[in-house]
């Protein structure tokens, strides 16, 4: 396991814009987990459906379906509540 030395904060913006980071920031990861629990939610909606009209008979694969659209559901609005929570935080604190 290889660990990065501490480095110094950037002085001034040319340093800092010097050399963009090129890892996902928090804006694009949080858009592909809402993104990723939508296509959940449609597969299971999806599944249902097919179970319901009799395209398919493999009610188990659609429980399962259903069952994973729900945690990635419960688990983004835990994120969303932490992230209001962290925003209320800061709000509050004094300058």
């Amino acid at each position: 396991m290889r660990i990065d030395p501490i480095r110094s904060a950037p002085l001034n913006m040319t340093d800092a814009t010097a050399r963009p980071d090129t890892r996902p920031g928090f804006k694009e990861t949080l858009q592909a987990a809402v993104k990723d629990v939508n296509d959940r939610q449609i597969q299971a909606h999806q599944a249902m459906e097919d179970v319901a009209t009799g395209r398919s008979a493999n009610l188990h694969e659609a429980m399962i379906a259903l069952q994973k659209a729900e945690v990635s559901f419960k688990m983004i609005m835990q994120v969303r509540n932490k992230v209001i929570t962290a925003y209320q935080e800061i709000m509050r604190m004094s300058v």
